[in-house]
């Protein structure tokens, strides 16, 4: 009797889950004329602004044995998850305030569906970054390599980090809604702070080569390229990537426990 309780909570969870994710990708793009094809569409329109911008200054050839533009698409995406996950998470629990004082649903489903919508928005984004990397296929700039199948064991590591984040800024938001501005920045400057549109090697400096190690999103985003050009992550990267995202996943989990029932108080 008490397996089907748990069996039937279990699958309604799962069910609301479905809906909460279902809607926050209809709300993405609501009333777009084209709607969910923007995101398709977002990610090359971004690689191609970027890599107009930045070609001048960096170089439009190969980067890391990557086409720039590929180079460009291919680090953007990865760190859309993150960024896109724990911005939407961040006022998710105020914003459901009516739901969560009327019923019983736990609070880590809501940071949970935008982490999962920012995975929905990953898969679109990545038919954006085959349909690049055919085209230049077709021109001979790049070779496909069945070490793309390793990007399976890349998005767990990367969806727990983003949960960890997204559990602990959410309930954190409860309490000190100035959070959203200073994360603003601090999201500005990890986006700098990250290889996205250029490589470690221009830094020059020892000490920011060597502080980009402590970086997560940098081991996820050289992990998704080095994968895009054949190269099999070593061991010892794919335990770094992990350990990233179990110990931002614990941290987040057992702060929104700990700080659960004056989270149900405050709102």
């Amino acid at each position: 009797m008490e397996r089907e309780k748990r069996s039937k909570f279990l699958a309604q969870q799962g069910y609301l889950l479905t809906l909460l994710v279902r809607r926050n990708i209809k709300n993405q793009y609501y009333r777009s004329f084209i709607g969910i094809l923007w995101t398709v569409l977002n990610p090359l329109l971004n690689m191609a602004v970027m890599a107009f911008v930045f070609s001048s200054i960096f170089g439009a050839g190969i980067t890391n044995g990557l086409d720039y533009p590929l180079y460009i698409l291919s680090g953007n995406i990865i760190f859309n998850i993150m960024r896109t996950s724990t911005t939407g998470s961040l006022p998710c629990l105020v914003q459901q305030q009516d739901m969560l004082q009327k019923t019983k649903v736990p609070i880590g489903l809501f940071p949970t569906a935008n982490v999962l919508s920012s995975m929905v928005t990953f898969g679109f984004s990545f038919i954006a970054l085959l349909i690049v990397a055919l085209f230049r296929l077709a021109v001979g700039k790049y070779v496909f390599s069945w070490h793309i199948v390793l990007l399976l064991a890349l998005l767990p590591a990367v969806m727990l980090f983003s949960l960890g984040l997204s559990y602990f800024l959410s309930a954190l938001y409860v309490f000190f809604r100035d959070i959203e501005h200073i994360y603003s920045v601090i999201l500005t400057l990890w986006t700098y702070l990250t290889p996205l549109f250029y490589t470690i090697d221009v830094l020059g400096n020892p000490t920011v080569t060597r502080f980009m190690s402590f970086n997560p999103m940098f081991h996820y985003v050289t992990y998704f390229r080095d994968i895009l050009t054949g190269i099999v992550p070593s061991a010892w990267e794919h335990l770094v990537c992990y350990a990233f995202g179990i110990v931002a996943f614990v941290i987040g989990y057992l702060f929104m426990c700990i700080v659960r029932n004056k989270i149900a108080a405050k709102l």
